[in-house]
This record gives structure tokens, sequence and C-alpha cells, in this order.
């Protein structure tokens, strides 16, 4: 259609179509980061080549300062860019890169009962996505992933840094949450499914619990067994990052309480899973998840 008239043409490689065709098929796994690092790498290929990284042509957007360097998003063969017939339309060469598989975006992939921050990209073929988190290098950890394992990050926290939660004062037993975990301040943070659990002086079969008046938050994984002593944490209502008193070592960073339905039943079914597959689950350090490449 877009050669048969300047008119159709112009209509074929609108924002406005490509930007239907985007959130038809990517809106799980792509936002607003998504669209930020594509306008970086849109405004390089427009200044010239002269900003890549290497021979062939292909950049990535880097922040952070080293040893807490994190890379952003990765363009593969950036040439595509470099033709104006694509770079001035954002939407589409968006569309197109992700489709042939050019373009590393952020996302959030599930792994276990965490989620890692990662740069993800998609194989057309299989109609899955392939994954590299940030590890003391650049680490594959995950190839034919299934879409319902990739998501959007919830919150605009970098990797590094501590979210700020807003939800501490209102935590109480029975809470689904997500809380920031790593195993060293030079690592990034990963996301831990758990529950608010109550106190150990609360008498829990009464109706006058006060646990969400203590100071003292008991956070629950329960995916490790009842006798590990990482079952089960206290954590000061207090934000900040706060070493892990456990015994288990690493830290642990801010927290976001699960409102969403769908979240909570995604980390149910995960939950299932993982316990099916090995009774008594005990989630190994995260430097020994993945196999370096």
């Amino acid at each position: 259609m877009l050669e048969v008239c300047i008119f159709l043409r112009d209509k074929c490689q609108s924002d406005d179509l490509w930007e239907k065709h985007l959130k038809n098929k990517w809106g799980r796994v792509i936002g607003e980061a998504v669209y930020k690092e594509w306008h970086l790498h849109v405004t390089i290929a427009k200044e010239g080549n002269h900003r890549t990284n290497n021979h062939n042509g292909s950049f990535g957007s880097f922040v952070g300062v080293w040893p807490n360097l994190y890379l952003c998003s990765y363009l593969q063969d950036s040439s595509l860019l470099m033709n104006n017939q694509w770079s001035n339309h954002f939407m589409m060469s968006l569309y197109f890169s992700l489709e042939r598989g050019r373009f590393w975006f952020p996302a959030q992939v599930y792994k276990g009962l965490v989620v890692h921050n990662a740069l993800v990209r998609y194989d057309s073929e299989s109609n899955t996505f392939q994954a590299r988190y940030q590890y003391g290098g650049w680490r594959l950890f995950g190839n034919n992933m299934e879409w319902d394992m990739v998501r959007v990050p919830p919150v605009d926290s970098h990797p590094y840094v501590a979210h700020v939660s807003d939800c501490l004062d209102k935590l109480k037993p029975g809470n689904h949450i997500e809380i920031q975990w790593r195993a060293s301040t030079q690592s990034p943070y990963d996301w831990w499914y758990a529950v608010i659990s109550h106190l150990e002086s609360c008498n829990e079969n009464e109706n006058y619990c006060q646990c969400h008046c203590s100071d003292t938050l008991i956070v629950e994984f329960k995916q490790y067994p009842e006798r590990s002593n990482m079952r089960r944490i206290k954590l000061s209502r207090k934000n900040g990052e706060q070493g892990d008193r456990a015994g288990g070592g690493g830290f642990y960073g801010g927290i976001r309480k699960l409102y969403s339905l769908d979240e909570i039943e995604t980390w149910n079914k995960l939950f299932l899973q993982v316990t099916n597959l090995q009774h008594g689950f005990f989630m190994p350090p995260v430097a020994a998840q993945f196999p370096i490449h």
C-alpha cells in the first residue's frame, strides 16, 4: 500500500498506526523505559556512526559508574537506523527491530521465585525470548522463554539502588510482596517473592492482631523449608537497605506490595511449579544460578 501513493505511504509509516501494533503485540513486555532507550538510539543514529561501540555499528546505552555500571539496552546492527526512512519513523523502526531480534531491551524476567532485571530480545521463529543477566559480566541465563515469563518493570528503580517503598506502614500479615535482595553492594538487586507473616508474639487465632502496629516486619519466603533460617526474616519498617541478620548474607532493599490479582496468581503458579519440582526447595546463591557464556 505504501507504494500506491504519497498519502498511503505516509499512512502506512505513521506512528499512530505502528503504535497500535506495538501495544497489541508488545504491550506486556515493553514500557516507557524501552521507548526512552529507542529514542536515544534513534538520536545517536541521526548524529552519525561515530558514537557506536564497535566496527559493526552496534551500540548500547550505559548508566552508572563502575562497578555499578548498568547496560540499559543494546542494538545489534544499527545500519537500519542510518536510513532516514527508518529513523524518521520512530514506532515502525522500533517494531521491526524488536521483531527481528536486533534490539536487546530492558525488561524483567521470572526465574524460579525471583525476578531479575535483564536485557531481552525476541526470537520470531520460536516466538520466545532470550535473556541476559548482569552479574560480574553479562551472562546468558534464558533461552526459549515464554511471553508470560517476561514483564515490564513495575517500578522505575535503578537495579543498583534501593527502591523507595511507599507501603511499609500499611503492610500486615497475609500481604503478598516483592522485596529487593542482592548479594553485595556491588551487585544489582533482584526482586524476590514473599508474604508478610505474624510476629512470634502474636496469637494468630485471636481477632486483635497488632502486627501491623509493630516497627518489625516478618517477611516469609515459603520456598525455604521450615527449618531454614532463611524461611522468616525480621526487617524494620524504616526504609533503606538492611543487611541480612538471619545469617544468609546479602542485603535487602525496598518492598513493593502486590495489589494486582494477576501478579499474585502468577507467583502462586510459579510457587506450585517450583515446589513440585523439588521437595523443600532451596534457592541457591545468585552467582550459582547462571553459567558463564
